[in-house]
């Protein structure tokens, strides 16, 4: 299925909490698959993270509601093909793009869960990201940007509303971010973040100039969104 990209103007997001059936009943399987992935990678910790379970687009806007599960049910649907289970993974990311029109994309450590995958900064949300009932995207991105690649959101110019991208159970909100600096100068001062980070999440910066820069470990959302705004030119 090929994914589906369109342009909201903001989202209306809500913490709406409610048991989610499938970490209930498959707890026992969950807690056993877990068990394994930790022993594998142990830098894996079992936090709390947020799942959209109800969305709606209307009028240039996205409203959704979020209810909050464990890591490891979450690292179970997702590894065991995402069966329906009324939930997305709705996250938000920073599309950076340099002066000079690259793209800049960061490769996931070798202790992450995803190690090798190549990313924008991003992140499964999470109860820091709740203020008020709302979750706050925009914040979400902001907050991985800084520790993903030490930039601060300020840094760069941004452009108003969100592309979505949905791919199946995926629902990914996408930022973008203009730099005034070269793909060069950003990548050199975002691996400068990396040296200084005890256990940096990313291993290496990647610079993405066209569809011929793609690559296998890119994410299907990642790759269509970048054909469309490269050809979009």
């Amino acid at each position: 299925m090929t994914p589906v990209i369109f342009h909201v103007d903001r989202l209306e997001l809500s913490f709406t909490p409610k048991p989610w059936a499938f970490a209930q009943e498959r707890r026992a399987e969950i807690d056993a698959y877990f068990a394994q992935l930790q022993r594998d990678k142990p830098a894996l910790w079992n936090g709390r993270v947020l799942l959209l379970h109800r969305q709606v687009v209307s009028e240039g806007v996205f409203r959704g509601d979020y209810l909050e599960t464990d890591y490891a049910s979450f690292a179970a649907w997702r590894d065991w093909g995402r069966p329906h289970s009324g939930v997305h993974d709705c996250f938000g990311a920073a599309a950076i793009f340099s002066a000079d029109g690259a793209c800049l994309l960061g490769v996931m450590g070798t202790h992450t869960f995803n190690a090798g995958h190549i990313y924008f900064p991003c992140g499964t949300p999470d109860r820091d990201d709740i203020a008020g009932g709302k979750v706050d995207l925009d914040a979400s991105v902001a907050r991985e940007l800084t520790e993903e690649t030490g930039c601060g959101i300020s840094e760069f110019d941004v452009e108003p509303g969100w592309t979505t991208v949905l791919d199946g159970s995926l629902i990914v909100q996408i930022k973008v971010l203009r730099s005034r600096e070269t793909a060069d100068v950003l990548r050199t001062r975002m691996l400068a973040h990396l040296r200084s980070e005890r256990q940096p999440e990313l291993s290496d910066i990647r610079i993405v100039r066209g569809p011929g820069g793609f690559d296998p470990a890119m994410p299907r959302f990642v790759t269509a969104f970048l054909e469309r705004q490269f050809g979009n030119g």
